[in-house]
Formats: C-alpha cells, structure tokens, sequence
C-alpha cells in the first residue's frame, strides 16, 4: 500500500527562499515514500549526453552513520540527521554500460554510432579526466536533490568536509569514484542563520 508523503510539495521559489543549511534535526524517520518521490524528481537532472553519471547512497544506518561522523570529521549534523546522502559519481559504470545512455528512439544504426563516438571520447580520457568530467554533471544532481528535499518538506547540509578514503572505505566504493558532497536530511530542529549573498551588481553581469 502506497504511504501518502508527509508534506505538501512547496513551490521551487520558496524551496529556494526557505532554503538553510541545519545542523540539527528532529530524530524521527524519513518517510520512505518522500525518499522515493525526492529521487524520482532528482533522477530527471540533465546532463551531456544524458550519461547520467550520479549515484546516490542513502545511509540510514546508526551504525554506519556514527562511522561517517568520524570520517567527517566530527560533524555532528551527520549523526542527527535521520538520513544521509553521499552523493557520488561513476563515469567508469558509465563508460562500461554506455549503450544503456543511448535514447531508444534511435535507429539500431544511430545507437551503433552513438556509442562509438562516445566511447572514443571518454576513452581518449585518463580515469581521473573522466572522473572530474562527471562530477560536474552530478553537481547539477546535486543541487536539484537539495530543491526536492525542500520542497517536501525537509531541509538540508551540503558538506564537503569528509575523508573521502574512509568514505570509500565504509560504503565499499571503487576508488575511481568522485564525491559531489555528503547531504545530511531531515526535519529542522534549528531555524539557520539567515541568509547573507552578494549583491546582483557583484555576480551577474549583462553584455
């Protein structure tokens, strides 16, 4: 039986608005099914070539959320959160798998072709080129999973504070793996600092 979310969706401006960083969170589970509708918005993210590079490791574990405390160096906001994101990117699945990219409306001939010519673009690449070159994609990911944890209701802490060996190490990941961030989620025990950014003169220019 389908569980109904626990929130009403907001509006992407006011999940932008209302949108701070939190260090602590109510103890109380994520509903599952919020869980599952937040990635099904997060899994549209664009990317070049639609190759889809993000891998997402939804740690809920006390155990291993105590683990990743440490190899965060402390941060408590890892512990307190109900559940913890490690957002990752995979060029070298990707690049194993590459024909799973490919759009199905493609003729059999335009998929053949398609994969030739990115297989020998990405190949052309070291591991670590493609590495980088995906996590630029998934860091788009990224920002739309902060949105949708928003928008039903949730908040968030992006951090990049962390040892990604012992990262690695605990969620058994290849070593060619890059990390977008570490995002800690739950229901806001704390309001945030206010907001503080730049002014529009000082980031946007016209020409």
């Amino acid at each position: 039986m389908t569980r109904k979310t626990t929130e009403q969706t907001i509006s992407v401006q006011q999940a932008i608005e209302s949108r701070h960083s939190i260090r602590k969170f109510i103890q109380q589970p994520i509903d599952e099914q919020d869980l599952q509708n937040i990635f099904k918005l997060v899994r549209l993210s664009p990317s070049a070539w639609n190759l889809q590079p993000w891998r997402f490791h939804v740690v809920t574990d006390d155990n291993l959320k105590n683990k990743l405390e440490e190899a965060a160096y402390g941060q408590k906001q890892v512990t307190s959160a109900p559940a913890v994101i490690v957002v990752t990117s995979d060029m070298e699945d990707i690049l194993a798998n590459i024909g799973d990219t490919v759009h199905p409306g493609l003729s059999g001939e335009q998929k053949e072709e398609e994969v030739a010519n990115l297989s020998a673009f990405f190949n052309g690449m070291s591991v670590e080129q493609r590495g980088q070159w995906g996590l630029t994609q998934t860091n788009i990911a990224f920002g739309i999973l902060m949105l949708a944890v928003q928008g039903y209701g949730y908040s968030s802490n992006p951090m990049l504070g962390f040892d990604q060996d012992k990262v690695r190490e605990l969620l058994e990941l290849p070593k060619h793996v890059q990390f977008a961030g570490i995002l800690p989620i739950g229901k806001p025990d704390s309001e945030g600092y206010p907001h503080h950014r730049f002014d529009l003169n000082k980031i946007v220019k016209f020409h």
